[in-house]
């Protein structure tokens, strides 16, 4: 088990080898299995010898956590300090990169043990974690009950049928459009008429407050001009013009992205850093914002010739300077990250859809992000973040909300968006109350586990060929540990009322009261309103 990480990873490094090489092929071994570096492509994992793909991380992190990493259940490894394009076709793994080396080994002879050895290498813990109420209470997001209508009356609302519908207050995240503009982090008047006084109150309530936050900046602004004219912004390959705008001869690259296009801000020079550090800071200080939201950053954002303060650096390179500002916020999320892996972020899956399709991916897509060395995660939110799967009534699925939400209850975080008590029926509303409840009830068990992270480099969930490396566990991908001790098995298939579990050896009690001997599959009811959970006797 993973508690004897340090000492076993001291023996595995003696008996470990390694190569160094700009490009690489790899002949996939009988019965090797490999993940690599893309969490949301979790559930297509692991590869094998009848694997067809083929990704390229240079400017791609597929809209979530990224690492330039492949690993194996024999011990093997493959890492590089710069994106790599990986393939896998006809039993041979290529990798290779644009500049810098790749560097590949042996370790020990399964998951764990290369685990153990590549967390500590490259990716080391460096002993702080995000702010505690992220694991041991929920988190509820505005975004799907208000979308881009963020304003003072429905936040207030939204916060109060929390406390009225019996669930436990923790985290409630301002999404979106709460700001005059892009770049210009200011409560909007129109919207909030006394920003500080609901922070009071959303204090008073229990709650800790986020607000949305990208590094996009919107065009003609009044701080676009001053980030132009001192040249904090990232500019196209021009760099200047001829003519006059906007005050400025610096050329801002104009960005395309969700919500339109934007300039954005250069976070490789430190002075666009200090700009961004000040306009956020002035939020804590004056209106006692407690952190932030992170979105976008995305790789893609930068691959278009784009010019930056730094120079000769990565599309990635981008991504992941704007995942170490947020290092200045222990209240912080993140959706899109690069080599990121041991610092205290929280990383949440990208968004997914409401429907079945996706809530299938929930638990495959967070186990990648454990084997990739991301701890402190989130499965997305309940019931799906896609808004415009709630824009119709008819469309919703009170099922899906259930299981969804029981998916979330034994994660190091679980988060809200769409609200229960507004399109579930009372007995499926309770469920999901139950859920979050537990969530508090484990809460310290789970922040236990989050500061083990933090020293060791062990991920909080794990799915199984890693918690049991030698089980032959590798394809089970519709349960997860929790820690070293509780196995979690949440239905995740419209309709279904029973399944399968895989206990591995050893005595196992049910979270019904239930014995159960390990080293067998045991077949179970599992009505609606039942999360399925494991923990080993000693």
């Amino acid at each position: 088990m993973m508690k004897f990480f340090a000492m076993c990873l001291i023996g595995l490094i003696v008996g470990s080898f390694s190569t160094l090489a700009d490009t690489l092929q790899l002949k996939i071994l009988d019965g090797e299995y490999w993940w690599a570096g893309l969490s949301s492509r979790g559930h297509e994992m692991p590869y094998d010898a009848s694997s067809k793909l083929s990704h390229d991380l240079w400017g791609d992190n597929k809209g979530n956590q990224a690492q330039p990493l492949l690993l194996s259940n024999k011990g093997r490894y493959v890492w590089s300090e710069q994106p790599i394009r990986y393939d896998f076709d006809k039993g041979l793994i290529t990798v290779s990169t644009r500049e810098g080396l790749i560097d590949s080994g042996t370790v020990g002879s399964n998951l764990a043990d290369v685990f153990a050895y590549v967390s500590q290498t490259y990716f080391p813990s460096d002993g702080r974690i995000p702010d505690e109420l992220l694991f041991t209470h929920p988190q509820y997001n505005t975004w799907i009950e208000l979308m881009y209508d963020q304003n003072e009356e429905d936040i207030l609302a939204y916060a109060e049928a929390i406390i009225a519908n019996g669930y436990p207050p923790g985290v409630l995240m301002i999404d979106d459009n709460w700001q005059e503009d892009y770049g210009t982090w200011k409560f909007s008047p129109r919207r909030f008429k006394d920003p500080k006084g609901m922070i009071d109150k959303l204090h008073a309530m229990g709650f800790k407050v986020m607000m949305w936050m990208c590094p996009f900046v919107s065009a003609d602004s009044v701080d676009f001009r001053q980030l132009a004219e001192e040249g904090l912004l990232i500019l196209d390959p021009q760099k200047t013009q001829n003519i006059l705008w906007a005050n400025t001869k610096n050329r801002a690259a104009v960005i395309r992205w969700w919500n339109g296009a934007s300039a954005c801000l250069d976070l490789s020079n430190p002075k666009a850093q200090a700009w961004f550090k000040e306009k956020l800071d002035y939020l804590v200080d004056e209106y006692g914002v407690d952190g932030f939201k992170f979105d976008a950053g995305d790789a893609r954002f930068y691959t278009e010739g784009v010019v930056s303060w730094q120079q000769d650096i990565t599309p990635n390179d981008h991504t992941q300077f704007f995942a170490e500002f947020g290092l200045n916020y222990p209240l912080n999320e993140y959706r899109a990250s690069w080599k990121m892996a041991g610092l205290p972020l929280a990383q949440r899956l990208r968004d997914k859809g409401h429907e079945w399709e996706d809530m299938v991916k929930l638990i495959p897509d967070q186990m990648s992000q454990s084997v990739m060395g991301y701890a402190y995660t989130c499965p997305d939110m309940i019931g799906g973040g896609e808004y415009r799967s709630f824009l119709s009534a008819s469309s919703l699925d009170e099922e899906l909300v259930v299981r969804s939400a029981q998916v979330h209850a034994l994660m190091p975080m679980m988060q809200f968006s769409v609200a229960p008590w507004r399109i579930l029926s009372k007995s499926n509303q309770k469920i999901c109350k139950d859920m979050a409840m537990l969530h508090v009830l484990m809460g310290d068990e789970i922040l236990g586990w989050a500061k083990v992270a933090s020293q060791s480099g062990e991920p909080i969930v794990k799915p199984m060929a890693l918690a049991f490396p030698d089980g032959g566990y590798e394809f089970i991908k519709d349960q997860f540990v929790l820690g070293d001790d509780i196995i979690v098995a949440p239905v995740v298939e419209k309709g279904a009322r029973a399944r399968s579990v895989v206990l591995p050896p050893g005595r196992w009690k049910a979270e019904d009261g239930k014995l159960y001997k390990g080293g067998e599959t045991i077949h179970i009811d599992v009505p609606l309103k039942r999360l399925p959970y494991f923990r080993r006797m000693i």
